[in-house]
């Protein structure tokens, strides 16, 4: 690997953004360097869905193939590596990885996606993305009219049930402690036949992450197929931030219409820039990034 060579563009993050971005960039006769630790968040999922020609594929091997086909374009390079720190330089920017490299280039592409901060409690991490999941629209058709239950609460917790409610009727909501719901909520709930549990949960028990009871403090449990949650997070990379680039007040890097975030020639595109965590938007936005990009090289140049 040539540290001393001035790339066109650093792509930090090569899971499915990074690497639609790259590929964009690549085919537009850009000089890439791909950096990436080869941990993508959804490591745990087994199956992808709603993402045509895709439907059912594990995310893995659509990364393997997407790396495949990135790696037939020559001008596009590939660094195993954390990327640690970020400088402006005179000539753009320099990307420091936590074992020492340092690479510089004209423009910058974020696709680091984010940090899920799941609820503190025993073993639902372990079922993370196979049977305790985020979101109907990617999970919700396999476990249809299933037991299944929402941890959740209040306002929250109310909006996620009545989403859920569309493809299950065996639905109970968890809400881990005393229901901060309204009185109207609890009708609608009641209405609906939708359960509720308000018991403290001490541990979801689980064979290979596939959920088997909710057990709670009381030494009572619950059985339940599949159990939606919603998390907290954060960016999985601060570098974007130390650069100066500003965030939503979600927490999101703020990008206008073409990824460009607030820095000019930073770009970011992918989980960290949107709530809409979908293998199919991922790639819809690294692609959309890496010709914005491009195209804003192309004019810069002529």
């Amino acid at each position: 690997m040539n540290n001393d060579k001035l790339y066109d563009v650093i792509i930090v993050g090569g899971s499915y953004s990074g690497l639609a971005a790259a590929m964009a960039l690549g085919r537009a006769l850009k000089d890439v360097l791909l950096i990436d630790s080869g941990i993508p968040c959804n490591r745990q999922t087994p199956f992808s869905h709603n993402f045509l020609t895709n439907d059912g594929k594990s995310p893995s091997k659509i990364a393997a193939i997407a790396t495949r086909q990135v790696k037939k374009y020559k001008t596009v390079k590939f660094f195993n590596g954390h990327a640690a720190s970020g400088t402006k330089t005179d000539k753009g920017f320099e990307i420091k990885t936590t074992s020492g490299e340092r690479f510089t280039a004209k423009k910058l592409i974020f696709a680091t996606g984010i940090k899920d901060i799941l609820p503190n409690i025993d073993g639902l991490a372990e079922c993370w993305g196979i049977s305790v999941l985020h979101c109907p629209y990617c999970h919700g058709y396999e476990i249809r009219n299933e037991v299944t239950g929402i941890l959740g609460n209040g306002e929250n917790g109310y909006v996620f049930t009545s989403m859920i409610s569309n493809w299950t009727n065996s639905l109970t909501l968890f809400t881990n402690g005393t229901s901060t719901l309204t009185g109207d909520q609890l009708e609608q709930l009641e209405k609906h036949r939708v359960g509720l549990v308000e018991k403290e949960i001490e541990r979801i028990e689980h064979f290979n992450g596939h959920l088997q009871h909710v057990s709670f403090k009381d030494g009572t449990h619950v059985s339940i197929k599949a159990l939606y949650a919603s998390s907290l997070f954060e960016q999985h990379c601060h570098i974007p931030e130390s650069l100066g680039c500003e965030l939503t007040e979600e927490g999101y890097i703020k990008t206008d219409a073409f990824q460009e975030t607030t820095v000019k020639g930073v770009f970011a595109c992918g989980d960290n820039v949107t709530s809409m965590r979908t293998v199919a938007n991922a790639v819809a936005m690294g692609t959309l990034a890496g010709m914005a990009l491009s195209k804003k090289m192309i004019i810069e140049s002529f």
